[in-house]
């Protein structure tokens, strides 16, 4: 029952038991909504997502909350850009994101916390770590004394003088220290929020530590997000929420690698992202999955077309052993699938390792590609797939969904299909094979078995 994840913290694997820990809060960092977000970032959320999945099969009750950064830099910028308010550039994007995490089919969030809903939490925060000394008031804002926690650099297991020596940061003359960092920072141009501070916006990662803080608590199971947000942000994070709470902000680090374009990240900086939309236009969301998940979660994962071709070849035998099953023949045959049911089985246990994912799947195609022959062969019966209802659920568990397909496109595929085949009794093949065509068209793939013309709607031909 118990599930085992690695600690990017302690760098060890930690168990969860819904014994001894039923209850699971977990937080992943949100996007920052200025843009259309891409396929980094669904690697991220897809993770999450089987993550919360497989909780919840084994029992555990799971609050899981993802925010949305509403107010940035680079909100503002677009605005400015297109004529129009900050919060109209964020409202849009929060609802584009939401279109995109519903076609991948994730779980919407228990919560999705906003910063712009949360500046008087941020403000009470901020006076509780300049009342401890972990922070100072200077002319252009309230920094974080990073000398004040000795911890700083646990996450990323930097020393602090090797990230001075190395960081990248502007001179900045109001800072005491090179790596403090701006908890609030003035500005008499809107946009700005009105607090006992003055004027100003708050920095970025008093943000999460404050949405954290108020919606789940002081200490969480899980906080996770890509790679890429260790340092600063996550080690931020800490300094501010351990700094004013005392205690540990989360029990379990969970670090998610980045989408790469050769050696470079997949980033809207270096202008070479694909958008989770075009993606989708192009293959679809369950091949996305199948891509996300085909590299264990820790490791980061090339974008290519090899990559892309493995993942469309993977969901196509997927997709069909999922319909073997839910198109069995009216036969009388019962057979042993124990080897089937093994393959599942051990399936479910490389997730319950540390999200072995790829291992996961490796196993998931052979139990479809002997499903697919048992369904070629006129041998999935009734009684065969009820016995292979841990596949259905299997693939749920993975988040798959096959296409959809309403009530009156039915009927029309139903009535060519019937005339198809009368056009065939006919002999008028030529004619019956524009139907076929026209179907293929609209992803529908037909079959002819001895039993009759079964149909599938396909997310790639």
């Amino acid at each position: 029952m118990t599930i085992t994840l690695s600690d990017t913290l302690s760098k060890g694997y930690l168990k969860l038991d819904p014994k001894t820990n039923p209850e699971i809060k977990i937080y992943v960092c949100g996007v920052t909504v200025y843009d259309f977000s891409h396929v980094g970032h669904a690697r991220v959320f897809i993770v999450f997502d089987v993550l919360r999945r497989l909780l919840i099969k084994k029992g555990f009750k799971v609050k899981y909350v993802q925010n949305f950064t509403d107010i940035d830099d680079k909100i503002i910028n677009k605005a400015k850009e297109s004529g129009v308010s900050y919060k109209e550039v964020s409202e849009n994007f929060i609802k584009a994101y939401l279109e995109d995490s519903d076609a991948l089919n994730l779980l919407r969030a228990d919560l999705y916390p906003r910063a712009t809903e949360h500046i008087a939490d941020m403000v009470e925060f901020i006076q509780g770590l300049l009342n401890k000394g972990h922070a100072y008031l200077s002319t252009d804002g309230i920094y974080y004394d990073v000398s004040s926690f000795k911890e700083y650099g646990k996450l990323s297991k930097i020393k602090k003088e090797e990230l001075i020596a190395g960081a990248r940061i502007e001179a900045n003359e109001n800072k005491r220290n090179p790596l403090d960092f701006a908890l609030w920072k003035f500005y008499d141009q809107e946009p700005y929020f009105e607090t006992v501070f003055g004027k100003g916006r708050p920095g970025w990662h008093i943000e999460c530590s404050t949405m954290i803080r108020k919606n789940l608590g002081e200490t969480i199971d899980i906080h996770g997000g890509g790679e890429d947000l260790i340092f600063p942000h996550h080690e931020n994070e800490i300094a501010q929420s351990e700094g004013l709470n005392e205690k540990p902000l989360a029990k379990i680090w969970m670090h998610v690698g980045l989408v790469k374009f050769g050696k470079e990240k997949m980033s809207k900086s270096l202008h070479n992202v694909i958008y989770i939309r075009d993606f989708l236009r192009n293959y679809g969301p369950n091949t996305l999955r199948v891509f996300a998940l085909s590299s264990h979660y820790r490791s980061q994962l090339e974008f290519s077309e090899e990559k892309i071709k493995e993942a469309v070849e993977s969901w196509k035998a997927i997709e069909d052993a999922e319909y073997s099953l839910l198109q069995p023949f009216n036969i009388n045959y019962d057979t042993d699938v124990s080897d089937i049911i093994n393959e599942i089985d051990l399936a479910i246990k490389d997730l319950e390792n540390d999200l072995d994912t790829p291992a996961a799947l490796n196993r998931m195609l052979r139990a479809s590609k002997k499903i697919n022959q048992m369904w070629a062969s006129l041998k999935i019966s009734k009684e065969i797939s009820e016995k292979l209802k841990p596949f259905q659920d299997l693939f749920n568990l993975f988040g798959f969904r096959l296409k959809e397909v309403s009530a009156s496109e039915r009927e029309n595929i139903e009535k060519l299909i019937v005339q198809r085949n009368k056009l065939r009794e006919e002999k008028k093949f030529k004619d019956a094979d524009e139907i076929r065509k026209s179907l293929l068209g609209f992803n529908i793939k037909l079959i002819d078995t001895p039993q009759g013309t079964f149909w599938r709607k396909v997310e790639v031909l």
